[in-house]
C-alpha cells in the first residue's frame, strides 16, 4: 500500500522542522526557526464503549507493508505495519502518513522530556545499577541514541458496582495454661492467645474509575508498559500532526475490547481493596464479587516513550523513559564477574576480622 508523507517546512529556509519538547513549537534544525503550533479549543471528549465494540468491523490483524514515498528526497522506503509516523532513512525528513485503524487518537500529551534531559537521566540510571556490567555503563557513550515513541493507550471511565460476600474475622484473646521451661525446671503459666471469631457478611461497593491507562502496543512489553504510570491525563490535548514531527509513532495493536479485559484487572485491585475496608474487622477473607461496569467510556491516545535497548550475553534488555515525568523502567543486566569479586572481598574482609579475632589483635 502506497502512502504519500506529511511533513511540515520552515518558513525561512525550507528546511523540515521538528516539534522540540523544550519549546512546544516546532523548530528548524538548520536555521533554529520556530514555529507555534496553535492551540486547539476542541473539547477532548470520552466516548461510549458499547457502541463503539458493537460497530467494529470485526476483522483479523492485517499486515500490511506501507510504502512511503518522501515529499522532500522523493526517497522510497517501508514502514512497520501500525506504524503512521517516522524519519525518512535517507535526508531524516519526518514523514507522517494515514491511519489504517478504525479508532483513531483524538488528543495526545507532548513530549516535554528533551532527549538530552532523557539521555542524562538514563545515563545516570543506568550509572547508579550496582554489578551492571562496564558494557552498559558505557552504552550511551558511543553513538546508541533514544528513540522518541509516541505509543497508544487506552483509557477507561467505569461506574462499578460490585455485591460481594465473604467473612469479617475479629480478633479475641483467650487465656490457656501453658508449660514452660525455666532454668532446667518446668512450670505453668497462664498466658493470652488471639482467636478470630469469623461472621459471614455481603454487602455491596460502588466505585466510579476515571482514566484507567491501558498500553495498546506491542512493540513494548506489557510489565514496561504498566511501570511507566502514572499519566497526567489532565495534560492531554487535541490531536495535531505537528506533535509528531520528527517522533516515531504507532497505532494500536491491542484492541478497545481486549484493552478493557486489561483495564477491569486493573480496577478489581481497588474494588477488592475497598471490599476489605467495607467488610471491616481484623481480618477479611472474600468468597465472591459480582462488578457491573456502567458508563463504560474510553479515549483512544498517545503517550510520550523514550526508548532503548541494550544486547548482552545473547539477551536483548529493553528500556522505556516516561517523557512526561522522566520515570525510567526496564530490566537491567547483571556482570557475574563483578558479583564473584564482590562475594569474595566480603568474604576476605569477614576472614580477616575472624583472624584478628582469634590472635587477640581485636580488642572488644
Amino acid at each position: 500500500m502506497k502512502f504519500s508523507a506529511i511533513n511540515f517546512t520552515c518558513p525561512s529556509c525550507g528546511a523540515p522542522q521538528k516539534f522540540s519538547p523544550a519549546t512546544g513549537k516546532l523548530t528548524c534544525e538548520f536555521c533554529s526557526t520556530q514555529t507555534s503550533i496553535e492551540v486547539s479549543q476542541d473539547i477532548i471528549h470520552e466516548y461510549d464503549f458499547s457502541e463503539a465494540v458493537s460497530t467494529l468491523t470485526a476483522q483479523k490483524t492485517q499486515i500490511i507493508t506501507k510504502n512511503v514515498r518522501c515529499k522532500k528526497c522523493a526517497g522510497s522506503f517501508t514502514l512497520t505495519p501500525y506504524s503512521f509516523s517516522s524519519n525518512c532513512p535517507y535526508c531524516g525528513t519526518p514523514a507522517i502518513i494515514d491511519f489504517i485503524q478504525e479508532i483513531t487518537p483524538k488528543s495526545l500529551i507532548p513530549f516535554t522530556v528533551t532527549h538530552k534531559k532523557a539521555q542524562m537521566l538514563f545515563s545516570k540510571w543506568v550509572g547508579s545499577r550496582w554489578f551492571a556490567p562496564n558494557a552498559f555503563k558505557k552504552y550511551l557513550d558511543g553513538d546508541n541514541k533514544l528513540t522518541g515513541y509516541y505509543l497508544p493507550y487506552w483509557t477507561y471511565d467505569s461506574d462499578t458496582v460490585s455485591p460481594y460476600q465473604g467473612l469479617r474475622g475479629d480478633v479475641y484473646y483467650v487465656t490457656v495454661t501453658k508449660t514452660i521451661v525455666e532454668n532446667g525446671r518446668q512450670r505453668q503459666v497462664r498466658v493470652q492467645e488471639p482467636r478470630i471469631n469469623w461472621t459471614p457478611i455481603s454487602g455491596v461497593v460502588y466505585v466510579s474509575f476515571d482514566d484507567v491507562t491501558i498500553g495498546a502496543s506491542k512493540t513494548i512489553s506489557r510489565a514496561i508498559l504498566d511501570s511507566l504510570e502514572p499519566w497526567d491525563s489532565t495534560k492531554l490535548v487535541p490531536f495535531n500532526e505537528k506533535y509528531l514531527s520528527g517522533f516515531e509513532a504507532e497505532e494500536y495493536t491491542i484492541g478497545l475490547d481486549n484493552g478493557f479485559e486489561f483495564a477491569k484487572a486493573k480496577m478489581s485491585l481497588k474494588i477488592k481493596k475497598n471490599i476489605r475496608y467495607d467488610i471491616g474487622g481484623d481480618q477479611q477473607q472474600i468468597h465472591s464479587i459480582q462488578t457491573q461496569h456502567n458508563n463504560v467510556t474510553y479515549k483512544n491516545v498517545l503517550f510520550p516513550v523514550w526508548t532503548a535497548s541494550f544486547k548482552w550475553n545473547n539477551k536483548e534488555y529493553h528500556y522505556a523513559i516516561n517523557a512526561q515525568t522522566g520515570k525510567i523502567v526496564g530490566d537491567r543486566p547483571y556482570s557475574y564477574v563483578k558479583i564473584v569479586f564482590a562475594v569474595l572481598a566480603v568474604v576476605a574482609i569477614v576472614g580477616a576480622f575472624w583472624y584478628m579475632g582469634e590472635k587477640g589483635i581485636l580488642k572488644y
